[in-house]
């Protein structure tokens, strides 16, 4: 996916300056697109340049301008044919924990059982954040009542899978730390040639 669609999808919520939508990427599309502002800037600059999105000045008493951008017609038409498009295969977990975690058994086991548990405390900061998004967005309402009445739900849906994922890794985290435990407290037997993992 470009980032490109995940900029225009933000810009479905109105118009915003590039700190503006950097901000909004950490706040709730970083579940499932990161970018740093110096890409989101450089990006916005192109599909101005495209067309995409139009840019217009704001003049800031004190401040320098800023330059707000929103969606222009080409641009909501680039959205309707991205998601008309099929779908890429889903993309392949990369994490350098994962790699850690794999070669536990040869490594520095209590490095390993930390880097857990700071993944951990990311997690869970993580999901701390989402759930007051998520009750900002609720408002009082249950997900039913949302669903019937709000005007775009796309950014909920995204939000939920965002706080499944980090309870996900706080699920694994806790199953992941109980097990190295219990391997860093076993006696340590001599491998033969031969051994299997």
């Amino acid at each position: 996916m470009a980032l490109r669609n995940a900029v225009m999808a933000a810009l479905l919520d109105g118009e915003a300056s590039g700190y503006d939508l950097a901000k909004q990427f950490d706040a709730s599309v970083a579940n499932f697109w990161t970018a740093t502002p110096q890409q989101l800037y450089r990006e916005l600059d192109r599909m101005e340049g495209e067309g995409l999105v139009a840019a217009r000045a704001v003049e800031q008493e004190g401040r320098p301008n800023k330059r707000v951008f929103s969606l222009t017609d080409s641009g909501r038409a680039a959205l309707r044919a991205y998601t008309a498009e099929p779908s890429a295969r889903p993309t392949a977990v990369r994490d350098e924990l994962l790699v850690k975690v794999r070669c536990a058994d040869v490594g520095d086991l209590d490095a390993v059982r930390a880097a857990v548990a700071e993944r951990m405390e990311w997690a869970a900061a993580k999901l701390d954040h989402y759930e007051r998004l998520r009750g900002r967005m609720l408002r009082g309402r249950s997900e039913d009542e949302f669903f019937a009445s709000a005007r775009r739900i796309g950014p909920y849906l995204t939000l939920l899978r965002g706080i499944d994922f980090e309870r996900e890794n706080l699920r694994w985290g806790e199953r992941a730390l109980k097990v190295l435990e219990r391997r860093r407290r076993r006696p340590q037997r001599q491998r033969r040639p031969g051994d299997r993992a």
